[in-house]
């Protein structure tokens, strides 16, 4: 029986029908010669300097050029200093459930815990005020909501 039922799935495709040949397209006119290195006849393009004629970029130099972008962009709106861990730098404050204190610097006004790209957190210090806070809710020693005003 399922024999059967494989023959009948491999029944043949029907052979496509061959496309129409397209027509030709009319040759486009000829433009006229532009001079050498841009739009002005005497050949300045209005910048700065003089730039030699370039090849087109490949590939991967297109996404260099856009890397170079980039970081040029993040250079700008960049930070005056590098975020350092607090806990990382300071070895006598724990990280404890029970000193409230310490984790509601690391509590929006909104009630959610500030990302550790914002607090500067490194991600082993990361989770353990992650997990002090939510010990310290669950002994009320900390809300759970922001408070009303």
């Amino acid at each position: 029986m399922s024999e059967e039922v494989s023959e009948e799935k491999a029944a043949p495709r029907p052979e496509r029908a061959e496309r129409p040949e397209r027509p030709e397209r009319p040759e486009r006119p000829e433009r006229p010669e532009r001079p050498a290195g841009g739009g002005r006849p005497d050949g300045d393009r209005g910048g700065y300097g003089r730039r030699e004629e370039r090849a087109p970029l490949t590939v991967k130099g297109r996404l260099r050029a856009k890397a170079r972008k980039k970081a040029r962009k993040a250079k700008k709106k960049g930070f005056g200093r590098k975020k350092v861990c607090r806990f990382c730098a300071d070895a006598t404050v724990p990280v404890d459930y029970k000193d409230a204190k310490v984790l509601r610097v690391f509590i929006a006004e909104s009630g959610k815990l500030i990302p550790a790209r914002v607090s500067g957190n490194c991600a082993k210090h990361q989770r353990q005020v992650c997990i002090g806070v939510k010990r310290a809710r669950q002994l009320a020693l900390m809300p759970y909501t922001p408070p009303a005003s």
